[in-house]
């Protein structure tokens, strides 16, 4: 493979933005990191701009009228607006802010799933879920007395789509609940598909964006989704900042999940009106450096180029793919067409998490055990997984390391 006729952009330059990269993982070992999945690095543009925001104009938004919390609140509303154009929602008012994408399907189960679904109603997840999009729904469920039916995967690792459709035909259901792209095989499912069936069945859908928002051109119009969370971290953003996008008559509807400031239009001893959109859903003081942090997150992946961001990584995910089938002991999960820039596999004889301490010796971060997927891996009969995943700054040496040091782990552990 020539490197240099298949890169999208300059991926050296690229590296040169993040700082943390140029540190040594151990001494005389270079970092490699390759956990994005679980949270991704951030630029110096990121960086710098959170610390110009306290260094300048730190101030609380939305309720000063001087000169500091009116330069604070532009720029964070500023964020919500790149936000906005970043997904295609059709208005901010549909860009609400939360803690992230845990958060934001904990607020539409607090909020819409509270006040629609009731015993007989049925809410369908799917085996390959983040626990936050199977939790939330247990515990609804258990309070409202609705019930969840589960779509199982076909051995390629896609959802039974077939069981899909016979549930919507057979099923009083309300709610399809499903991830974008799978944080353990990386399939990437077919949501507007999906979004399209349930509409037709009477039903709404919220897809987990989480590990599809950072990696690829995401049109929320296009794929036609009620609801749609993700979270800042994984997309070069800073923590404690997500974001829930939900159509506007959806959201209107929706009673407010935390009271406070900020969320109300008027207060009285005798009650409360609630304040318009989005504001409605954000009680308190937000996370004022974190959203334009985001804001600046996106503006750096849209200078890049969302989708030379998904080509360089679909190529580093299929250069990972090509090395590790070679090596016999390594068991991949997931062989999907369409996939995310993620490889989870298993080494024969060697446990996830003694596996992910041998890489780290070798400079290689990787996550190791059930990654929040535990249904999952109970499907795929296997306790835990290692789990490398890519970003636009990760390169195809640093995957001929992985695979080196998988092989070297296999020694270790054979010798």
């Amino acid at each position: 493979m020539n490197q240099m006729e298949v890169l999208p952009f300059d991926v050296e330059a690229v590296r040169q933005d993040f700082p943390i990269l140029r540190q040594e993982h151990h001494a005389g070992t270079p970092l490699i990191y390759l956990d994005n999945g679980a949270s991704s690095q951030k630029p110096a543009q990121v960086i710098d701009t959170i610390s110009d925001y306290y260094q300048r104009y730190h101030a609380n938004v939305h309720r000063g009228i001087h000169k500091l919390s009116e330069a604070a609140t532009a720029a964070y509303e500023d964020a919500r607006r790149k936000v906005q154009q970043h997904i295609n929602a059709s208005s901010r008012r549909e860009v609400i802010f939360t803690r992230g994408t845990t958060e934001s399907i904990n607020l539409v189960a607090q909020t819409w799933g509270r006040a629609n679904l009731k015993p007989g109603d049925v809410v369908i997840s799917t085996v390959m879920e983040h626990h936050a999009n199977i939790v939330s729904w247990q515990m609804l469920a258990s309070e409202r007395g609705f019930t969840l039916r589960y779509l199982p995967i076909l051995v390629d690792g896609t959802l039974d789509l077939a069981q899909y459709e016979r549930l919507l035909q057979s099923e009083p259901v309300k709610l399809v609940v499903v991830t974008h792209c799978s944080n353990v095989l990386g399939t990437i499912n077919p949501i507007a598909n999906m979004a399209r069936m349930a509409h037709a069945a009477g039903a709404l859908l919220l897809a987990d964006g989480a590990q599809s928002v950072p990696h690829m051109p995401v049109d929320v119009q296009a794929l036609d989704v009620d609801f749609m969370a993700f979270s800042s971290h994984k997309m070069l953003g800073p923590t404690g900042i997500g974001v829930l996008y939900g159509k506007r008559d959806l959201l209107e509807a929706m009673p407010p999940w935390m009271g406070g400031g900020d969320m109300i239009s008027r207060v009285t001893l005798q009650g409360s009106t609630w304040n318009n959109l989005p504001y409605k859903f954000e009680a308190g003081t937000p996370s004022i450096a974190e959203g334009i942090g985001l804001g600046a997150a996106v503006d750096y992946l849209n200078a890049v180029g969302m989708e030379q961001i998904q080509l360089y990584t679909d190529q580093l995910t299929t250069y990972a793919l090509d090395h590790l089938h070679e090596i016999p002991q390594v068991k991949i999960f997931g062989a999907a067409p369409a996939r995310g820039s993620l490889v989870s596999f298993a080494i024969e004889g060697i446990h996830a998490h003694d596996a992910a301490q041998l890489l780290d010796s070798d400079g290689i971060a990787v996550r190791a055990g059930h990654h929040c997927a535990m249904p999952l891996h109970e499907e795929l009969n296997v306790a835990a997984s290692v789990r490398a995943s890519f970003y636009l700054y990760n390169t195809f040496a640093e995957i001929d390391a992985l695979a080196a040091s998988v092989r070297r782990a296999i020694g270790v552990y054979s010798a």
